[in-house]
């Protein structure tokens, strides 16, 4: 694997850094580490800082390179990951506030929607990487986010939690809300959320990766953070969409916002390359999944023994 960890010389830079090191020991990574000078009085900073990060990755016999440039932060990293594969762009991000849409640097969500490789947003001071958690919203699209997960999972031996929320149906329908309450109806049934979800639960199973399915009910970032409070999670890995339009950009969608916005651990934001499903293809499996499968707020247990279940952005 390839990583590009992005430095301005500042305190959560450094943060990333650090987190940077553990994933990069554990996947056996190679690591780009860009300082980039944006003001004329801050070579002496991003100068430290890439000193402090070579001396880091050296300890830990990890292979770095490190290169300094002068200018705009974003296209100087735009243009590197255009130049350059990466497998994993890490950086750190600080919080403007704690409301709108922009309570994350502007500049972290301009990075996010611009380049290809997906982007580890770190912000806070991340704890030694043991429990993830997956929303993926058991869509086939999702899967990118999945892979990387489980790579990183199987390679630090993290264990990962796969969330997915149903909109609660309403009060008439009774029957589908019994339905759903159990698991082993969802998996075992041929709806598209249930063949992805069986398919995702072979996969950690053959990864020897600790893991649980969290099918949960109700308003999807309201169970989302239910869940990361409860769940004490170490990596938020959520997903974002491909746009349309001729620039053909990345967007963060509503929910994966809000996990950036609100999370107090990394977030790791995978996007897929698919073009996501149209409204009425949306409405059609949204209805479909009522007859078919579930949404309860009830727990599995371990991947390998009683169904399992995945989450949604």
């Amino acid at each position: 694997m390839k990583f590009l960890v992005c430095t301005d010389g500042a305190e959560q830079a450094d943060r990333a850094v650090r987190l940077a090191a553990e994933l990069a020991r554990a996947c056996a990574a190679d690591v780009t580490v860009l300082g980039i000078q944006e003001t004329s009085g801050a070579s002496e900073a991003i100068l430290n800082a890439l000193r402090r990060s070579q001396q880091l990755f050296e300890a830990q016999k990890i292979a770095v390179e490190i290169i300094s440039k002068s200018g705009d932060p974003i296209d100087e990293i735009v243009k590197r990951t255009t130049e350059t594969p990466y497998d994993l762009v890490i950086i750190g991000a600080v919080r403007k506030g704690r409301q709108g849409p922009f309570s994350m640097s502007s500049k972290a969500y301009k990075i996010v929607k611009l380049i290809g490789p997906p982007v580890l947003v770190v912000m806070g001071t991340p704890a030694t990487l043991r429990r993830m958690l997956i929303c993926s919203g058991g869509k086939g699209y999702i899967e990118s986010a999945f892979d990387l997960a489980t790579r990183i999972g199987q390679k630090t031996g993290a264990s990962i939690s796969l969330l997915h929320v149903m909109p609660e149906p309403p009060a008439i329908y009774s029957e589908i809300r019994k339905r759903e309450q159990d698991l082993e109806l969802v998996l075992n049934s041929n709806s598209e959320l249930g063949r992805n979800l069986r398919h995702e639960k072979e996969i950690l199973a053959a990864q020897g990766i600790q893991a649980e399915i969290v099918l949960r009910q109700g308003f999807v970032l309201e169970e989302i953070f239910r869940e990361i409070a409860d769940g004490h999670y170490d990596l938020i890995v959520a997903g974002s969409s491909l746009s349309t339009g001729p620039l053909r950009t990345y967007v963060l969608g509503d929910v994966t916002r809000e996990i950036v916005n609100r999370a107090d651990c990394p977030v790791l934001i995978a996007r897929h390359t698919t073009k996501p499903p149209g409204l009425k293809h949306r409405l059609r499996q949204f209805l479909h999944s009522f007859s078919m499968t579930a949404g309860p707020e009830t727990r599995s247990s371990k991947v390998g023994s009683d169904p399992p279940v995945s989450t949604s952005t």
